[in-house]
């Protein structure tokens, strides 16, 4: 069983957040929620989250893919935590998925792991002139290799979908995404 590590920080982005975790889920894909400190989270819009664990128990194991949420100021907050940072480092050393959604991608790019990547994030977060080495693009889910990055809170669903393909493959995101009843045209969007 694939197992995928979500940080949450106070101030992240709970359509995000949960929207990740609910659909790998629904996958039967492991997901470990861990707030950087013990207790509740409350998200950007006030919604309060209760982690599975903290980021430190959540260290002492390992994980196929890591999803970083997005939000204000959630992802100031892991992007400043330099436990997230070596983290990231290291899976994307070993090759494994990083992911990042809406301002989030932002501390994949301070972390080094964009370097000479194609990526996307909320509009304005990355830029050229502070990340020159960065190839920022406007799609809604952008794939480069094991890293993955999405826009927002509107590609949300659909970002949570691909990382069932990458997991899983297309089959189990096909059954995932049949259950939903979306409309069908929105129904196989895909990775780029």
């Amino acid at each position: 069983m694939a197992t995928v590590l979500v940080p949450i920080a106070p101030g992240c982005e709970e359509l995000e957040a949960v929207t990740v975790i609910d659909l790998l889920r629904r996958a039967q894909i492991e997901v470990v929620v861990a707030g950087l400190e013990e207790g509740s989270i409350t998200a950007s819009r006030g919604t309060v989250l209760l982690p599975d664990i903290t980021l430190d128990q959540a260290l002492s194991r390992d994980y196929d893919m890591i999803v970083l949420p997005g939000g204000q100021p959630g992802s100031t907050h892991l992007q400043n935590d330099e436990r997230v940072a070596q983290l990231l480092r290291r899976m994307a050393n070993e090759r494994k998925f990083t992911a990042a959604i809406c301002a989030a991608p932002k501390a994949l790019a301070t972390a080094g792991i964009l370097d000479d990547k194609r990526s996307t994030g909320y509009p304005g977060t990355l830029t050229r002139d502070e990340f020159p080495k960065i190839h920022i693009e406007s799609g809604a889910i952008v794939t480069d290799g094991k890293v993955v990055t999405s826009r927002g809170p509107g590609t949300a669903m659909d970002f949570a979908l691909a990382l069932i393909e990458l997991l899983q493959g297309k089959e189990n995101r096909d059954t995932v995404e049949q259950a939903l009843a979306r409309p069908p045209e929105h129904v196989g969007i895909p990775l780029n």
